[in-house]
């Protein structure tokens, strides 16, 4: 029996000593399965020989001609020419770098043949570095037989070596196993994974080389289905694991939650309501809620959080509630304070920048239990932090964060084998694409309805060429009782940005705008000055508020009724959609300025339309999902995400409904192919794999 690909080493290998080996793992590549799941990224029609007379710039083509003269020229930088002829025209081959058997092996009538793609060059077409081979009567020159692969290398393997490696691993492409059963590939008529694997390597020269670099080929349809599969399997099998632990149940008489609501200004909304059920049914029972609230800007999820705090607390349990910034932890910080402090409630704060002595005081207060409620940044998963009896742990914004900082905090609550419930929180909606394959392993719950009086915001996009007439907008909505932001995106002046300070621009405007108070706020003030200032704002002592992006999240002032974004072209629609949710949160008719440079990118111009266009916060999601990428959209500190190797979420997102079904059945038939799928295809790269 043949041994299993994902046991052989890359040694086993001809021509793949120690030296190879270790630069072959750059490219991951340690097994003989490896390498045949080395996947080439695009493929080059070398099936035939095309006459150099019919070639244009920018095609790629084998051709063959006898050469007519080899020489060597000195300018900027040395070069070998050599001119070649087929009859139907001639093309000259450059080389920046060669040898003088080189130079000897292209000596004038020696017939060669070559790959390249053509350039216009000062007298004829020129392959620049082109494939090579001189063709004498003796060797055998007949075309390829298949369209040739072409892979991504690393210094030291070339595409050659990576073809004769996949040649040699192509033998034992049998011996791979197919962990998906025989019946579910018929029912989903999908090919079998040696045959994909056969072609995809050696694709047959009638086979379209556009399909297959668009990857809409069924054999990269089957790959990539697999992945995704993988991918959403460990997640379904990390959920699984959750669920096998014990969690404190939090089943209270609801006393305190009732008080909090009753001193709430407003009534909780159908949709807070029904999102804070579903918290307090996970929170009942005794396994670890993992839970995901996402809503819209605005659309009340700390009220939510408030109401999960005060179950905990009433159980006999702390809380901590981790936030991505200092700014954004230090609003709820202040929430949660007004909230629960006149209930008696102690609320701590914990966050890198704390002084020495009231950090002791804090950590103090978290180990002897008397403060209930927890808030800080990454600081609370710190090793010197020792919770006293933590039941809940609230992350917000948790794409902002690593994946193993999340765990760090949970396991800071484990005791007794128990671990804390989990809520987490966003105002950046995850389209159901990214949610069903990197969330699967949370229970989902959208706040899909605005508090009554908030007023859609209406959306203008302005060149900044007409700034004296938004300048007078602003005048305008100042002296009939509304307020303003203008968000700046610098601190300093930076020529390269080309962007106004935030501090030039409120000096402008305060001259441009005498009869108006206008203050500044950024992130390098001192905490105290941006309480002062943000205060006075809301307090309605303000007019006009500069500032930079830390009026992105926190500050709710319903008299503010304008936003005006300098430089919006600079910004992503995810904090484009975050600032703009500052404004509209009273009665009053609302907007949002978007002021940019010219000249403004293609991708530029559709964020901005995407802006103008709608306010609902999924939709530009998605939108900001088909622009970035969902590496982008989900934080590139998400460390513990697995780079996908052949699916794209947003090319292959049609798959994925029939990717939950085959998991579902594999979980309930054929639970042993599990585990090896996920082996194969994530590896050491598996989330949680410490869980």
């Amino acid at each position: 029996m043949s041994a299993d690909p994902a046991s052989l080493l890359v040694t086993s290998l001809r021509g793949v000593g120690n030296k190879i080996a270790e630069k072959l793992a750059r490219l991951n590549l340690y097994t003989v399965q490896d390498v045949l799941f080395h996947l080439p990224f695009r493929y080059e029609d070398r099936t035939r020989v095309v006459p150099i007379g019919s070639l244009r710039p920018g095609e790629s083509a084998v051709v063959q001609g006898e050469v007519l003269l080899t020489e060597i020229k000195f300018g900027r930088r040395r070069s070998m020419l050599s001119r070649i002829s087929d009859g139907t025209g001639s093309l000259t081959l450059r080389f920046f770098h060669f040898n003088a058997a080189q130079k000897a092996s292209l000596e004038r009538g020696a017939t060669v043949r070559c790959y390249g793609e053509a350039r216009k060059g000062a007298a004829t077409l020129e392959l620049i570095h082109p494939e090579y081979q001189i063709v004498t009567a003796l060797s055998n020159h007949e075309a390829e037989e298949h369209l040739t692969p072409v892979y991504s290398t690393t210094e030291g393997v070339h595409q050659l070596k990576l073809r004769d490696l996949t040649e040699q691993a192509l033998k034992h492409v049998d011996d791979v196993y197919e962990w998906l059963p025989s019946d579910l590939l018929t029912e989903l008529k999908l090919p079998t994974l040696q045959e994909a694997i056969k072609l995809l390597h050696r694709p047959a020269a009638d086979i379209s080389v556009h399909e297959l670099t668009d990857s809409r080929h069924p054999t990269q349809q089957r790959l990539a289905f697999e992945e995704l599969l993988a991918q959403h399997l460990s997640m379904r099998q990390l959920r699984e694991r959750m669920q096998s632990h014990q969690a404190p149940s939090l089943k209270t008489a609801g006393k305190l939650q009732q008080q909090f609501l009753d001193a709430l200004p407003f009534e909780l909304t159908g949709a807070q309501q029904r999102v804070a059920n579903e918290i307090q049914t996970d929170l009942d029972r005794d396994v670890p809620m993992q839970r995901l609230v996402q809503g819209d800007v605005g659309s009340g999820k700390t009220a939510v959080a408030a109401c999960a705090v005060l179950s905990a607390i009433e159980a006999g349990y702390q809380v901590a509630m981790m936030a991505p910034t200092e700014l954004l932890a230090e609003q709820h910080y202040q929430n949660f304070r007004q909230w629960l402090e006149p209930m008696g409630l102690q609320v701590a704060w914990l966050s890198g920048s704390l002084k020495t002595k009231p950090r002791r005081e804090s950590l103090a207060s978290i180990e002897d239990g008397s403060a209930q409620l927890i808030v800080g940044t990454h600081a609370l998963f710190q090793a010197e932090v020792e919770f006293a009896k933590l039941g809940l742990v609230i992350i917000d914004e948790q794409h902002r964060f690593g994946v193993h900082q999340r765990l760090a905090l949970r396991e800071k609550g484990s005791s007794e084998g128990g671990h804390p419930h989990q809520l987490i929180m966003t105002a950046t909606p995850i389209p159901r694409t990214l949610a069903m394959t990197f969330y699967a392993d949370l229970d989902s719950s959208v706040i899909d309805e605005m508090p009554p009086g908030r007023t859609p915001v209406s959306t203008v996009v302005i060149p900044d060429s007409r700034r004296n007439e938004v300048v007078q907008r602003v005048e305008q909505a100042c002296k009939s009782g509304r307020q303003v932001y203008w968000v700046c995106t610098l601190i300093e002046e930076s020529e390269a940005l080309q962007c106004e300070a935030a501090e030039d621009t409120a000096k402008a405007l305060t001259e441009a705008l005498s009869n108006l108070k206008v203050t500044l706020v950024h992130g390098r003030m001192k905490a105290a000055e941006k309480e002062a200032a943000m205060s006075a704002f809301k307090k309605g002592d303000i007019d006009l508020l500069v500032a930079t992006t830390v009026i992105e999240v926190g500050v709710d002032v319903p008299n503010a009724s304008l936003m005006v974004i300098e430089n919006a072209e600079r910004f992503g629609l995810a904090q484009l959609h975050q600032l703009r949710g500052r404004v509209g949160r009273g009665s009053h008719e609302s907007s949002c300025v978007l002021l940019y440079k010219n000249p403004l990118s293609r991708r530029a111009r559709d964020r901005l339309a995407v802006m103008r266009e709608t306010t609902d916060g999924f939709e530009i999601a998605r939108h900001d999902l088909e622009q970035r990428g969902p590496g982008e959209v989900l934080g590139t500190r998400q460390t513990g995400l697995a780079e996908m190797r052949v699916a794209d979420l947003l090319r292959d997102q049609d798959l994925l409904p029939l990717v939950e079904q085959t998991a579902t059945q594999l979980f309930e038939h054929w639970p042993e192919h599990i585990e090896p799928l996920i082996r194969r295809w994530i590896g050491d790269a598996q989330r949680y794999a410490d869980v």
